[in-house]
């Protein structure tokens, strides 16, 4: 039903749609403005690696996206995750995760993998706790105006 294969400049502008609100392109990326903007995507891309689409089989639609960007430390972490809205709930997310986990430890050999889900992304955080992912810590940010956001570190173990 689903495969995966690296971005493609093609890809940007479909990638862009996914975000339907403000709030949902915060949970992607929140330094980004919305509407995601292909030269939004790109500026992300100076400081990540990986991005990886996935597309349905029969019609070759991009449906989900994500990369990875390093830690200070060296851990590899999820990034910039969305999926289209006409394929929620029906396991583009869940072959996005499964796919960049095997790129994790198949390509970077890691053992452990990581993503930040903000506290208020209540889908996210039950998405993620199906597949394993567990709290390891707690961030708080302050927004550009000010606001304070709480992130929650996720991990999970790949061996």
């Amino acid at each position: 039903m689903y495969a995966h294969r690296p971005l493609r400049d093609e890809d940007l502008q479909t990638v862009c749609s996914f975000p339907q609100t403000p709030e949902e392109l915060f949970y992607m990326s929140p330094r980004s403005e919305f509407p995601l903007t292909p030269d939004q995507i790109l500026s992300l891309l100076e400081n990540r690696f990986d991005p990886t689409v996935i597309v349905e089989e029969s019609t070759g639609q991009v449906v989900a996206y994500a990369n990875f960007y390093e830690d200070a430390d060296g851990s590899l972490w999820l990034g910039n995750v969305v999926v289209a809205p006409s394929h929620r709930g029906l396991g583009a997310a869940q072959k996005l995760l499964r796919t960049m986990m095997d790129i994790a430890k198949e390509k970077y050999e890691m053992e452990r993998f990581y993503l930040s889900c903000h506290n208020t992304n209540s889908r996210g955080l039950v998405f993620y706790h199906k597949l394993g992912f567990e709290p390891f810590d707690v961030r708080i940010t302050t927004l550009d105006d000010d606001r304070k956001m709480i992130t929650i570190q996720m991990r999970l173990d790949l061996v």
